[in-house]
């Protein structure tokens, strides 16, 4: 790989880490739900006047607002605000096993020796966090295992529906899931007209950057690099998110670096590649990030 598409790699994995940073600023001026609802209103205006679905695709982009928009970001952001942003981001990483776990049982995949013990390795992890003060409590964990079905499930309904363009998936779903995150706040939240008149740069500085630098910039450089590299090359470094927001948790939320942390997390991790070294073998392969499910090229 040459060396400018190296650092635009980490320059990606910075922006998406970062987001988890920006997330739990922003929980302290606006509801979880409302910041989410912002976030996809935004992505949505910056997208979808410049894109287009098809009738055929627009069934997938329903199913895809409910699994990735409200439940995997709405979760996502509700367990967050009582989360460590670092144990969140390993617990979310639990999407790939599960996504393993439902492409056997629903597309008939075999599940082989060496993902399987990827998934236990990976489960361990989350029983080693487990065991310190830095898991949330039941209902935060809940939510954050949710949002990590949710990233699966998704990847499911990308693997087996039409082919759409990231960035226009990106846009639609956000479109689709502003009324059924907004729903939510209206339900579950109060004050949403105070909380974004008094919000100042942590807020709207979330909102903007989990829009515009995480879901569009990285994503774009990412589809950019996918073009340019295998799957195989880039899915590992990407890997390394987790432990970047685990570092900036602690870095600049004064968060914890319990053993127990550093311990389950790398099994978190180490559990994924394991999943992922044979995943990157097949074609066409589903892989994620952050922000947008991917169809990725064949190797």
């Amino acid at each position: 790989m040459p060396l400018r598409d190296f650092y635009l790699v980490l320059a990606v994995i910075l922006i998406w880490a970062f987001n988890n940073i920006m997330i739990k600023l922003g929980l302290v001026e606006m509801p979880p739900l409302l910041m989410t609802t912002l976030r996809f209103a935004l992505v949505a205006m910056l997208i979808v006047p410049f894109t287009r679905i098809t009738r055929a695709q627009l069934p997938l982009v329903l199913k895809l607002a409910a699994s990735f928009g409200l439940m995997h970001f709405g979760f996502l952001f509700i367990g967050l605000n009582y989360a460590e942003a670092g144990t969140g981001a390993l617990l979310v990483q639990l999407g790939t096993p599960f996504a393993t776990i439902l492409a056997a049982i629903f597309l008939k995949e075999r599940l082989r020796l060496k993902p399987a013990i990827g998934m236990l390795v990976s489960f361990s992890g989350v029983m080693v966090l487990a065991g310190g003060p830095t898991l949330p409590g039941p209902l935060a964990l809940t939510l954050l295992l949710l949002s990590a079905l949710g990233w699966a499930i998704t990847n499911l309904l990308v693997k087996t529906g039409p082919e759409i363009e990231p960035l226009t998936m990106a846009g639609w779903l956000s479109m689709f899931a502003i009324p059924l995150v907004g729903t939510g706040s209206l339900l579950f939240e109060q004050h949403q007209w105070t909380a974004m008149m008094e919000a100042g740069w942590r807020g709207w500085g979330a909102v903007i950057y989990s829009a515009v630098m995480s879901s569009i910039i990285a994503y774009g450089l990412w589809n950019t690099l996918l073009r340019r590299h295998s799957v195989a090359r880039l899915i590992p470094l990407s890997l390394l998110t987790p432990a970047v927001v685990v570092l900036l948790g602690v870095l600049m939320l004064g968060e914890s670096m319990a053993l127990n942390k550093l311990i389950g997390g790398a099994l978190v991790v180490g559990g994924i590649a394991i999943i992922n070294v044979r995943r990157l073998k097949k074609a066409p392969v589903v892989t994620a990030e952050d922000d947008v499910p991917l169809r990725a090229p064949k190797q």
